[in-house]
């Protein structure tokens, strides 16, 4: 009895914590975002237990995009469990498609992207995210990188969003394996920086040189 009622007081506690973290957050669905992060974030860290290298500060509120490249399909958790602001991910559809899943990134804020087409309304949604002042996360590549290329070619979303909504972008680059108690994987931070021409394809270029030079150091 007394075990249970000290479980049900520690619960009662972390749903006030919970329910703090999102207050006056302006986010659909921020309580379970916020839910998940910390609920299952120290699950992810015992299971890959990864380093964090030249963390920065981001702004704290207006538009910023997090860009990285992509190596597998936990990738977007170690930005989400390092940056202290909720990160609205871009996500292909087949994840909305399934029954199995389509719940977890409905409820964390994703928009879904149809990578079979140019998603004019995907772009729209990321947008109007950005427009709001909130934080977008994308990988440039579009695809996780199954090649022995350090990175693929990066489409030209990250830069034109960024160019639209006069958004900071976040550079970061991961490396190492997700396995067990993993020793060797990291993330490591560039630094925030905008948009400062009206040459995408110059921009775009730059931000995968930044990315390239992320990965060379680590």
């Amino acid at each position: 009895m007394i075990w249970g009622a000290i479980i049900w007081i520690l619960l009662d506690i972390y749903i006030i914590f919970i329910i703090f973290k999102s207050y006056k957050q302006n986010e659909f669905n921020m309580f379970w975002f916020n839910f998940g992060k910390y609920s299952l974030g120290w699950l992810f860290k015992l299971y890959y237990p990864f380093k964090v290298l030249n963390k920065v500060d981001i702004p704290k509120d207006g538009p910023v995009i997090i860009c990285g490249n992509h190596i597998h399909l936990m990738d977007q958790f170690l930005p989400i469990l390092n940056i202290n602001r909720p990160i609205h991910y871009m996500a292909k559809i087949e994840y909305f498609n399934n029954k199995k899943t389509r719940w977890f990134f409905k409820l964390t804020g994703c928009i879904p992207v149809n990578r079979e087409i140019h998603d004019n309304n995907a772009k729209e949604k990321a947008l109007e995210v950005l427009n709001q002042g909130l934080a977008l996360g994308i990988f440039p590549e579009g695809t996780r990188n199954r090649t022995k290329e350090a990175l693929l070619p990066f489409k030209f979303g990250a830069v034109s969003l960024a160019k639209k909504s006069n958004a900071t972008i976040i550079p970061y680059a991961i490396k190492g394996n997700y396995k067990f108690r993993t020793k060797n994987l990291k993330i490591k931070f560039g630094k925030p920086y905008k948009i400062e021409s009206d040459n995408l394809e110059e921009e775009n270029t730059k931000l995968y040189n930044i990315i390239l030079e992320l990965l060379k150091e680590m």
